[in-house]
């Protein structure tokens, strides 16, 4: 297997977690009798479970100089934790499975980009190099195909047919890390420096502000993440249709990253992030207006734009910024503090919100976007310095 196809791989099975993660994890949870508020309660404590785990587990791959050994490890516990799925579990139960969950998988994917745009940068080192988005876009792919058929799926058998191919996701992730090549062992005196290091990327004024960007535009992807199946459900709209408008929006960044090497190059990451703001404002516009599915397909294609040119933007602010010895620890921070911590804080503010407006509460979602526009700006800013 070439460098590439190894990252292929991995990020093909996590993808699939994460393809049925997002979609159908909150329908999981409803599926055992929660209610709206129960389910923003146990999205927000994995949520808080990864804000920790998360810059813990990239600073012990930093330390210890072989990332690998996180995301094999993680992936084998996640899976174990999930099957607590698939019990009759109560509200108690469900809420230590998240946080079981939430800590063994936060940095494997936060990893896995470190380790990629690393690979992707050095032609010369034992992984090769090549196109990141286009390396990445597996992943987006992956992502679509487990919306389609884990819709499709749960049509035919039930919502806990999504719980069982959670479990094989994070089987398969596991597995995928195994065929990714071992990292040149480091001395102890570099883990010990490491160590000292875990706040250092926060020291970059780019970094800072680049958090700052993600948290509103990634975190106004929380009340769809969290309560856009339901909504559409409560809608009337089928399972098949609801994966069909997910794996529409990924469709979109699919595009974006395996032909929009030019306009990613062109934006640069600031240019990148005002689109993604102005996409954002525009999305949730559409998403709180309406149910039609003629106007959602294209609402849904901005998915490209909101979160695929943000992502983009990060990746690139943080190959550029960060020392390479400290890449685990800034990407899983920037997962964590930049996005994990709003998406908990927003998914927790999204339960009470969704119970009381429904769809409106979508336009608190574009308004966040709104305030990205001058954040990116700022960030620009840091960047010329």
């Amino acid at each position: 297997m070439t460098p590439a196809s190894r990252f292929v791989l991995l990020y093909s099975a996590q993808f699939v977690v994460v393809g049925i993660t997002l979609p159908f994890l909150p329908s999981v949870l409803a599926g055992h009798g929660l209610s709206a508020e129960q389910v923003g309660v146990a999205l927000a404590v994995g949520a808080g479970v990864r804000l920790v785990a998360g810059p813990a587990g990239g600073r012990l791959a930093d330390a210890l100089g072989d990332a690998r050994v996180l995301l094999v490890a993680g992936s084998a516990l996640a899976a174990l934790a999930a099957c607590g799925f698939l019990l009759p579990a109560g509200f108690g139960l469900l809420l230590l499975v998240m946080a079981l969950q939430g800590a063994a998988f936060a940095p494997v994917v936060p990893l896995t980009d470190a380790l990629a745009v690393a690979a992707s940068r050095a032609p010369a080192s034992p992984l090769g190099g090549f196109d990141y988005a286009r390396v990445r876009a597996a992943g987006s792919i992956a992502f679509m195909l487990a919306a389609i058929g884990v819709g499709q799926a749960v049509s035919a058998f039930g919502i806990h047919a999504a719980a069982w191919l959670l479990v094989a996701g994070f089987v398969a992730t596991s597995l995928a890390a195994l065929a990714l090549p071992r990292a040149a062992p480091r001395n102890s005196r570099a883990a010990v420096r490491g160590w000292a290091g875990f706040w250092a990327p926060l020291r970059i004024k780019a970094v800072r502000r680049l958090m700052l960007v993600s948290a509103l535009i990634q975190g106004s992807h929380a009340l769809y993440y969290g309560f856009g199946t339901l909504h559409w459900q409560a809608a009337g709209l089928g399972a098949g249709l609801i994966g069909g408008l997910w794996a529409v929006g990924v469709l979109a960044e699919v595009a974006l990253f395996l032909w929009g090497r030019g306009l990613v190059a062109r934006l640069g990451p600031v240019g990148l992030s005002l689109v993604a703001a102005g996409a954002g404002v525009l999305r949730w516009g559409v998403t709180a207006l309406t149910v039609e599915p003629w106007l959602l397909v294209p609402a849904q294609m901005l998915h490209a734009a909101s979160f695929g040119m943000q992502h983009l933007a990060t990746m690139a602010v943080l190959g550029r910024a960060v020392p390479p010895a400290e890449a685990g620890t800034a990407q899983t921070l920037h997962a964590s503090l930049g996005v994990g911590l709003w998406m908990g804080l927003l998914s927790l503010a999204c339960g009470p919100l969704y119970a009381a407006a429904g769809g409106a509460g979508f336009w608190v979602m574009a308004a966040l976007c709104a305030l990205a526009v001058p954040a990116s700006l700022a960030l620009g800013a840091a960047l010329r310095r």
